[in-house]
């Protein structure tokens, strides 16, 4: 699903950062237009939103206080559901997940 996920946003006209701890060789091969990161963190660093797409073990604890400092915006999609809703709001984040009690769009800002 990453593969869509990342072409509908481009043609949105994001910019897309993309970490992933096992998979990056193959999608460099198949994505144009992607910068990559070397680790979350770094993948985090200035980014409006940071969408979880993989399960990976390594998205499982990630340090979201972290996170919050790294992100110019702290929204956080998580379409794997790695993070309870209540858990995200306490670190500062605007949190949707798929189907979770308490998952909410971020208000748009104008």
């Amino acid at each position: 699903p990453s593969l869509s996920i990342i072409a509908g946003l481009q043609d949105a006209g994001a910019r897309v950062v993309a970490y992933d701890p096992e998979g990056v060789e193959q999608a460099q091969a198949v994505l144009s237009g992607v910068d990559y990161a070397a680790d979350p963190y770094t993948c985090a660093q200035g980014a409006h939103a940071l969408v979880i797409v993989t399960e990976w073990d390594a998205f499982r604890a990630l340090d979201l206080k972290r996170l919050h400092a790294a992100m110019a915006e702290t929204v956080l999609v998580d379409l794997r559901n790695v993070y309870r809703p209540a858990e995200a709001r306490r670190h500062g984040f605007a949190y949707m997940g798929v189907g979770q009690p308490g998952s909410r769009a971020p208000s748009p800002q104008v």
